[in-house]
């Protein structure tokens, strides 16, 4: 039998959570630190939407044995406020930018980021908005679909459907993400695992869209190439890679590497957990790919 890989093995207890403050309430994070003091730089991950940091649970317990890790929810998804309507990438990295100034305590200096879908333009954005203090980026898709496609996205997005009195929304939401999450999960993957991110998915209701909003009105074509730092592109086998591929010609410091046999899940699933881990120590700690815009 595969053990639950949220709550019922040892690291639940390698990950704490807290609260920083932010311009819209508080932003929750996730963290995990080494027992003894590490050189390593820190690591700030940036999650999918509308997921939160738990999705990172396993990779934050992983990475946090030789740095210390912060995984934050974007303001109204998780257990972080929400703003009163829906900004763009660069307001939430705004947000986050205030959220680590606030954690400065626990940042020794410049450090990296991990993006995942959404998670990768906001980590590109608090690349932007904060340049001195960010060392290196990895990504995981890159939502970069053709421009017809980000059309048609942004109108779907706009007109997403308000909670009703019937509970009809809220209903039809539950069942087409319990058969997203849960019916469509690998068959390595826990029933309890996944009812838990069911459940993470599905507490932004409505608000789902907002982040949607603005990854599909993004402008990849104008943001992507003000990026400085060294980017990997760290790809696994899934529907997006070739347009995740694709955008790094956008970017002029970046490589790419394929995380091969795995595609989706890859957060959940301890084999591709490890394999993450070791592929994102390989490059974080590879003194020939350090740096920090000036």
């Amino acid at each position: 039998m595969t053990s639950s890989i949220i709550a019922g093995r040892s690291d639940a207890f390698a990950v704490r959570r807290g609260y920083a403050p932010g311009r819209y309430g508080q932003i929750h994070y996730r963290l995990s630190r080494p027992k003894t003091h590490c050189d390593a730089a820190p690591l700030v991950l940036l999650h999918q939407n509308p997921s939160s940091s738990l999705e990172y649970h396993h990779l934050i317990a992983a990475m946090g044995t030789d740095r210390v890790v912060i995984a934050l929810d974007t303001p109204g998804y998780g257990m972080s406020d929400a703003p009163p309507a829906p900004i763009d990438m660069a307001g939430y990295a705004a947000c986050f930018a205030e959220a680590l100034d606030a954690l400065a305590p626990l940042l020794h200096g410049p450090f990296d980021l991990y993006g995942f879908h959404t998670g990768t333009l906001l980590a590109m954005e608090l690349a932007l908005a904060m340049p001195r203090n960010v060392r290196r980026l990895i990504l995981s898709g890159i939502p970069m679909r053709p421009v017809a496609e980000r059309a048609e996205r942004l109108r779907a997005a706009q007109d997403f459907a308000q909670l009703d009195e019937s509970g009809a929304v809220a209903l039809d939401l539950a069942a087409k993400l319990w058969d997203y999450v849960v019916a469509q999960r690998r068959p390595d993957m826990t029933l309890d695992d996944a009812a838990k991110l069911w459940i993470d998915k599905l507490k932004p209701l409505d608000r789902a869209a907002w982040a949607y909003l603005g990854v599909w009105s993004y402008d990849y074509e104008a943001r992507l190439p003000l990026v400085t730092q060294p980017v990997l592109l760290l790809q696994p086998d899934e529907a997006i890679a070739q347009a995740s591929i694709a955008a790094t010609d956008l970017i002029d410091n970046a490589t790419v590497e394929r995380l091969a046999g795995f595609d989706r899940d890859i957060f959940h699933i301890p084999d591709s957990v490890a394999a993450l881990a070791l592929a994102m120590r390989r490059y974080l700690d590879n003194p020939l790919s350090s740096g920090v815009s000036q």
